[in-house]
């Protein structure tokens, strides 16, 4: 257990910090589920791609993170795209 008073405050932010991370966490997972559930609609896919713009405005996500997430997705999109046509 802390002792020093600025140690206890570090205590306090982190802890702050790791349950708001968690709560961005889970919303990108859950986002990132619903568009794969969906089997990639274009309505699912465009809410997790602002989910994942959002993070990375935040700076929760790196912009190269959000990006690679938002390429993954929309070659997953497309694919599911094109099957759906065939």
């Amino acid at each position: 257990m802390p002792i020093l008073r600025s140690s206890k405050k570090d205590v306090r932010k982190s802890e702050k910090r790791r349950e708001r991370n968690e709560f961005y966490r889970v919303a990108l997972k859950r986002a990132l589920d619903f568009a794969r559930k969906s089997n990639y609609s274009e309505e699912k896919v465009k809410e997790a791609i602002k989910v994942i713009d959002k993070l990375e405005a935040k700076g929760i996500l790196h912009k190269n993170t959000a990006a690679r997430k938002k390429s993954k997705l929309m070659l997953k999109f497309h694919a599911a795209q094109k099957s759906s046509e065939e």
